[in-house]
């Protein structure tokens, strides 16, 4: 969750990098601004963790690293140098290791929506991640609702949306060859589950 802050002098992505070291909150960085993120809720945390449970066992099969909510992802474009914490970061890509705390070449982002971030999670980041060549997967999952938006990059280049409302609905995952269902996903938040959620 990023929560605006006053305007602010250019800062360089070294001092960005070197103050989220000792700091107690988390800043994403856009293009020399850098924005305070809020906390997250309980809901959040159990949806952003089942899926990290249900994607690492095939995340080590395929040699790949899979981080949940402290490894920013680093987006380079014209208009400058991106840093954003998604809730997930799947690379596969050995050499993606410049530092340790980023990654530029993930094949797969998550982001865990709630009402103050769904327009900067589904537009801005959807922009700007769709911006890195190495990714071919970016799934939203909402906390307010049973509700997971997986965009996929398809094999003639094109991106690629479908909407999963169901319980049972399966989200096959390209980048590790896996399937979790919506229930699984959502397991430790079964107000979302049940047929009144």
């Amino acid at each position: 969750m990023t929560t605006p802050t006053q305007p602010q002098a250019h800062t360089s992505i070294e001092d960005y990098l070197e103050g989220e070291q000792g700091g107690d909150i988390k800043h994403e960085y856009l293009a020399g601004q850098v924005v305070a993120m809020g906390g997250a809720s309980d809901k959040h945390g159990f949806i952003a963790g089942s899926l990290y449970a249900a994607l690492l066992p095939a995340a080590r099969r395929k040699h790949c690293q899979l981080f949940i909510a402290d490894m920013k992802v680093r987006v380079d474009h014209d208009t400058g140098s991106y840093f954003y914490y998604p809730d997930l970061l799947l690379t596969c890509d050995p050499d993606d290791k410049e530092s340790p705390y980023y990654r530029r070449h993930p094949c797969l982002l998550v982001e865990v929506l709630s009402p103050s971030t769904e327009r900067i999670d589904a537009r801005e980041k959807l922009f700007a991640y769709r911006l890195l060549p190495s990714l071919c997967e970016y799934l939203l999952l909402r906390q307010d609702r049973l509700q997971a938006d997986l965009y996929q990059l398809n094999d003639e280049g094109r991106w690629q949306h479908k909407v999963f409302t169901h319980p049972d609905d399966a989200l096959a995952l390209r980048s590790l060859d896996v399937a979790v269902t919506l229930h699984n996903v959502y397991a430790d938040v079964s107000e979302l589950l049940s047929p009144a959620g």
